[in-house]
């Protein structure tokens, strides 16, 4: 019952994280466009690339940092389930165990890729920014284990490496040009394939792997700001990407069977240069 408590103050402290990093994104997208509606108050500058956004298209590049997580759903009554020795051959000689929590924590990792961008109104642009991203996701597993009449706590750590492929569209709505800086919010969609999504069958079965289902689609939702210099436009944004797909595959072992859903949740800081 301790550890489901613990789970439970786990649980409810992610979701205030979560909430928060909300609530942070909304209030920079408020203050972008605080920002932009005092342009008229503002003295005015000569302005870069005075022409930028009357082409029909742009094309650039984007380097970004993420921290890749996941959205866990355990089964019902978790903490009630009693496992059996075979279900987790990576405990030596175990009668029994008790699962009382999983939990995500994110790791950082990093983004490539390409930005083609089209202008359907002064104001709002359609992006397809096909990406490169790589990152490693954590589970923890808060277990009790039974042998022998004994009882040991144990956290077991799986980590999920992860090469994803993306495919973002997204429409961009941006603010007007206040001297040489603009503010934007976006949203769109994404489907991402994992190309080290562990499908390959596993060398040495006492080693268990959780896989993943390699296909994603995902809704993106972020802010930032365009700056644009001599040569060309430099962009910095925060993002947040929510997956809908349930990635799990069930294998029959303590640690696939214990989640019924497990989404994933990515957050990416990056910067686009386009001329």
């Amino acid at each position: 019952m301790k550890y489901y408590r613990l789970q439970k103050s786990v649980n409810l402290l992610m979701s205030y994280q979560l909430k928060k990093s909300l609530a942070t994104i909304t209030g920079i997208a408020l203050m972008g466009l605080l920002f932009s509606t005092s342009a008229v108050a503002q003295q005015r500058k000569p302005m870069n690339l005075p022409n930028f956004d009357h082409v029909t298209y742009h094309f650039g590049f984007i380097l970004g940092v993420n921290q890749m997580l996941f959205s866990v759903k355990t089964v019902d009554n978790l903490s009630f389930i009693k496992w059996s020795s075979t279900e987790m051959p990576d405990f030596y000689s175990v009668d029994s165990a008790f699962v009382y929590g999983v939990n995500s924590v994110p790791t950082p990792g990093f983004s490539i890729g390409i930005v083609g961008n089209l202008h359907l109104t002064p104001d709002l642009n359609l992006r397809f920014i096909p990406s490169l991203s790589f990152g490693e996701r954590l589970l923890f597993y808060n277990i009790r284990t039974y042998k022998n009449g004994d009882e040991e706590s144990v956290e077991m750590r799986k980590g999920i490496t992860s090469t994803l492929v993306e495919f973002p569209l997204e429409l961009k709505y941006k603010s007007r040009r206040l001297n040489n800086v603009a503010a934007y919010v976006l949203g769109g969609v994404k489907y991402s394939i994992d190309l080290a999504s562990q499908k390959k069958s596993q060398q040495n079965s006492s080693d268990i792997t959780v896989k993943l289902n390699r296909h994603d689609i995902s809704l993106e939702l972020g802010v930032g700001f365009d700056f644009y210099t001599t040569y060309f436009k430099f962009g910095t944004e925060l993002k947040m990407g929510y997956g809908l797909n349930n990635l799990i595959i069930r294998e029959s072992n303590i640690y696939t069977n214990s989640i019924d859903q497990l989404r994933s949740k990515v957050f990416l800081l990056s910067f686009t240069f386009e001329g």
